[in-house]
This record gives structure tokens, C-alpha cells and sequence, in this order.
């Protein structure tokens, strides 16, 4: 057998923590030399409720960081290190994956979490009836992995063939719990998920839709005990509301807009922490509005648009975002910038609009987040300048949880265009369900027979050449069908009440804003 450190197989970034008043530079964080406050309480303001408080089905960002909270995983996605895991060992051939679990692991009502909730969790995301959207990750070449709990700490788990991006789904993999799921026949539709029963550091209290989530300490955790006495998820979708009640104290950590920071920084004693968050920001153009299946339509409204100055009109500056070229992120293994860009071209874009056969007295639509003040100037500008080719556009700011609801719905044709963004990690399979014709994350609805074939094959190809190749050959047909217009890559910028310290511990992370809450805490 052979040992895997998925440490290495994780690409670390830089956290840079500004003190207030000091953008940019780097400081140390405050030492909190008086000690823990064993009560302390955290408030963080979200953007909005969370969706399904279940691992299997958790997509959105406010959920995902809840989840956090809530649930632990296998190994930690950060880093690769051990979580509830203690080892992972692969055979020689890399069909068979054996995870050795920690002992005296325990789900937060006190029963203990064993290998049989690992397995269950599998089985559960295997079968079709429960529609998760991970199943994927565990099916090889139509093919499903076989799963058994060798004993009580041990799992095996063995595929039908190789695939190099197994290792990256067990680095995502929350455990749910079997007592709580079994027999249950719609998991996604279940009530127990209003109410769920997880491991990670903080347990369930109370959830007011619209208002907050409540969490306590889990003594339990196998982590250590928790240094906060609660955790609160305050659900704040004005956000210039949250911020004030940022500055107000009401409110102890949010994510901020770039935008705001000057002013938050201003008005609010907080500690600003930047952070590269490999997270792509994109227009989805929707392929169940006719024109839009034309891809000499697509590819003029790319031409039409501009990065840099999308990313000032979003940002400001490019210190909080960089120019996107692939669907994939930098920090994506296989990533490259050898692809069609787009440059601006208002010439050229006219000429496809032209050639599309576009009706020019069609007005489309820009769907996009009505609390982003990003998204909201980006959406205006590219406004301007569709104007400059013969397109007209709609502007419609929506609700965060309306539009989840609106750009899931697969048979959707109210939007043209999605200001959308996402994170999926160090490995291009995790892309596919991006992209997959069949897949329910699929926002541009492409269905494209040549590119699933290319996904599928590349998540079984082992020898790392044949597998980049694969990638590369990925890349180029999203960008050269236009199936998405890369934006920018993005940097994350939270704002932190100065009380609180344990940052370095905890570990800023895209999406979660922190890898384990549990090591946060109030300075006494």
C-alpha cells in the first residue's frame, strides 16, 4: 500500500492581514495577551437564508459556510490534512482508497459517527433518487465505486478504474449521519435538515427564516473544544444595512465588497484580512433563449466587453480581481491561458451580431444580485456597451435565494445573461458539473456531446501528459464556443471585529471565510 499526504496535493495561498486604516500592508494579528473569554459570541452577517443545511446538497455560499460550522469533513479541502480522518491509504493500482477514521468520533446528539455513516453518506449520494448533484463524483465511466465500512473506523472504498480526482472528492466529503437519514425517502425535501445533526465545531440551536441561525459550542468536537460559546449566522440581505450594524457591533464578521472597505474601515474597528479565493466571476449566457444558441451571438457579446474595465467598474482597481482567460481558475491543476480571450473588438462583434441573424429589436436580460454593488456596475456597463453593437439590455436586480431558485431551474428562459461566480477547487473534474449537458449546475444550459466525452475521459486518464492534454482540449472549446465570458479572478476581503483574534488558527478559506471556527475567540 501506498501512502497519500493530501497536503501536497493542495495549493496553499498567502493570507494578508491590514490592520485598520492600513490597506494593504501586512500586519500581526493582535495577541489577545488577557486571555479567552470562555462566553464569547460571534455574530457573522450573511447575505441571505441558507438553502438545504445538508452536505450533500449544500451549493450556495451563505449554506456552504454554515457547513462549516455545522458538519466536519474527511480531511480538511484547505490544506489536505486529516479531519475526522486519520489516515488514508491507496493500493498501488489507485482502485482501492482506504480511510481510517479517528476514534471516539461523535455526531452532536451524542451518538457515535462510525464508518457506517461514511458509507451511508456514499450510498445515499449514489442513489438517483435521492438527485444529489455529487453523485457524479463517485461514478467512473457509468461505472459507480463500491463502498464498505471494514469496521467500525474503517472505510474502503474501490474503483471500477483510476481517476486522479478521487483524491480531491474525499478531501470534500462530509460525512451525514445514517440514525438521523435512514429510511428517509426525499433527503433533499426532509424536514431533518431544518434541524441538523452534524460534527463539526458548533451544534444547532434555532433557525428564523429571514433572521439568524443559532449554534453553541460542541464540547465534543474532535478538534478540541470550541474557545466561543455561540456562534450566530445573521441573515442581513441590505447590505448597507450589515454594515452598518457592522460598525455598530451588531454584527462581528461579514465578507465586504471592495467597494466598501475605505468606508468600512473608516466607520467600523475592525481588522480587514485579504485573501487570494480562486474564485471565477463570469456572465453565463443561457442557451435555452434562441438567440443565444447561436455561438456567433455569444461570442460578439463577448467582444463587445472589456476586463479591465469590468474589474474597475466592479472593484475600482485590480487589487481585488485579476483577468480571467479560462473557465478554470490559476490555482487549478491543467490551468492555462492559451485560450481565446475575447479582446475588445466592437468591429468585429458587429459583424457577428450580423451574421447571428439576431433580431436587434429583442431586448435581453441581465440577471444579478441586487444586495452586489459589483455585480450591479457590472451589469450597467455591460449595458453601455451592448448598446454599442445593437443590443439592448434589461437590467434585473434580484434576491439572492430568488436567483438560486431562477438560474437551477434547468428548462429556465427568463435570463439571457447570469452574473454568477464560483469556486470549485484544485482539480478540473470538479468543473464538470459546471459544464456537463445533464448536469444541474449547468447555468448556460450547453449541451455539447464533445465536451462531456472530454470531461468524462479526463477524470479516468491517469498519466498526467495524456490528462493535461485532455484539460486543455476542455478549456479551449468553452472559450472558443463562448459558453461563459470569464470576468475576473477574485480576491476575498472580510472585515473582522478587533475583540476577536485566533485568525492565523482558523485559517482563512474561500467560501467558508474560515476553515475551523472552532479556533476563533473572544479576547477577555
Amino acid at each position: 500500500m501506498k501512502k497519500v499526504l493530501l497536503g501536497t496535493l493542495i495549493a496553499v495561498f498567502a493570507v494578508v492581514l491590514a490592520a485598520c486604516g492600513n490597506s494593504g500592508s501586512s500586519t500581526k494579528e493582535s495577541s489577545g495577551k488577557g486571555g479567552v473569554d470562555p462566553d464569547g459570541s460571534l455574530i457573522i452577517g450573511v447575505a441571505g437564508d441558507p438553502s438545504v443545511m445538508n452536505p450533500n446538497y449544500a451549493s450556495d455560499r451563505v449554506t456552504l459556510t454554515l457547513q462549516e460550522a455545522l458538519y466536519a469533513p474527511l480531511f480538511w479541502e484547505l490544506d489536505g490534512k486529516p479531519a475526522l480522518a486519520k489516515s488514508l491509504d491507496v493500493s498501488d493500482d489507485s482502485l482501492v482508497y482506504t480511510v481510517k477514521l479517528k476514534d471516539g468520533l461523535k455526531w452532536h446528539d451524542g451518538k457515535d459517527l462510525t464508518a457506517k455513516d461514511v458509507v451511508f453518506t456514499v450510498e445515499s449520494t449514489l442513489n438517483e433518487k435521492q438527485n444529489s448533484s455529487n453523485r457524479g463524483k463517485f461514478v467512473f465511466d457509468g461505472k459507480p465505486l463500491k463502498v464498505e465500512a471494514v469496521d467500525k473506523t474503517t472505510v474502503k472504498f474501490t474503483l471500477p478504474t483510476a481517476s486522479p480526482a478521487f483524491e480531491e472528492t474525499l478531501n470534500t466529503f462530509y460525512p451525514i449521519p445514517e440514525h438521523i437519514f435512514a429510511g428517509v425517502d426525499n433527503i433533499e425535501k426532509s424536514d431533518k435538515n431544518k434541524k441538523p445533526v452534524g460534527s463539526g465545531p458548533f451544534q444547532f440551536v434555532e433557525y428564523k427564516s429571514g433572521e439568524y441561525v443559532a449554534l453553541k459550542r460542541f464540547d465534543d468536537y474532535f478538534g478540541g473544544k470550541p474557545k466561543l460559546a455561540k456562534l450566530t449566522f445573521r441573515i442581513t440581505k441590505d447590505q448597507n444595512a450589515a454594515n452598518l450594524a457592522l460598525q455598530n457591533g451588531e454584527i462581528n464578521l461579514k465578507s465586504i465588497q471592495p467597494a466598501d472597505r475605505k468606508k468600512v474601515e473608516k466607520a467600523s474597528d475592525v481588522d480587514i484580512i485579504t485573501y487570494p479565493e480562486n474564485r471565477l466571476s463570469y456572465l453565463a449566457f443561457n442557451q435555452n433563449q434562441e438567440a443565444l444558441k447561436s455561438k456567433e451571438l455569444r461570442q460578439a457579446l463577448s467582444y463587445a466587453l472589456d476586463r479591465k474595465e469590468l474589474i474597475d467598474a466592479a472593484y475600482g482597481s485590480d487589487e481585488y480581481a485579476k483577468p480571467a482567460s479560462s473557465f478554470l481558475t490559476e490555482n487549478t491543476k491543467f490551468f492555462t491561458k492559451d485560450v481565446e480571450t475575447y479582446n475588445t473588438n466592437l468591429d468585429k462583434a458587429k459583424e457577428l451580431v450580423d451574421k447571428s441573424g439576431f433580431d436587434k429589436s429583442t431586448k435581453l436580460s441581465i440577471y444579478y444580485l441586487n444586495n452586489s454593488k459589483a455585480q450591479e456596475s457590472i451589469a450597467l456597463y455591460v449595458q453601455q456597451e451592448y448598446k454599442k453593437i445593437g443590443v439592448n439590455l434589461e437590467l434585473k436586480p434580484t434576491d439572492p435565494n430568488a436567483l438560486s431558485n431562477i438560474t437551477l431551474d434547468r428548462k429556465n428562459k427568463d435570463y439571457s445573461i447570469a452574473i454568477n461566480g464560483y469556486i470549485m477547487g484544485n482539480d478540473p473534474d470538479a468543473y464538470k458539473t459546471l459544464f456537463l449537458s445533464d448536469s444541474p449546475y449547468n447555468y448556460s444550459n450547453n449541451h455539447d456531446k464533445k465536451l462531456d466525452e472530454l470531461f468524462n475521459k479526463g477524470a479516468v486518464t491517469v498519466d498526467d501528459k495524456a490528462r493535461e492534454a485532455v484539460y486543455v482540449d476542455v478549456q479551449k472549446n468553452i472559450a472558443d464556443n463562448a459558453v461563459i465570458y470569464p470576468i475576473s479572478y477574485d480576491n476575498a476581503v472580510l472585515a473582522l471585529d478587533k475583540r476577536f483574534a485566533g485568525v492565523k488558527e482558523a485559517e482563512p478559506q474561500p467560501v467558508s471565510m474560515f476553515k475551523d471556527y472552532s479556533k476563533l475567540y473572544l479576547k477577555k
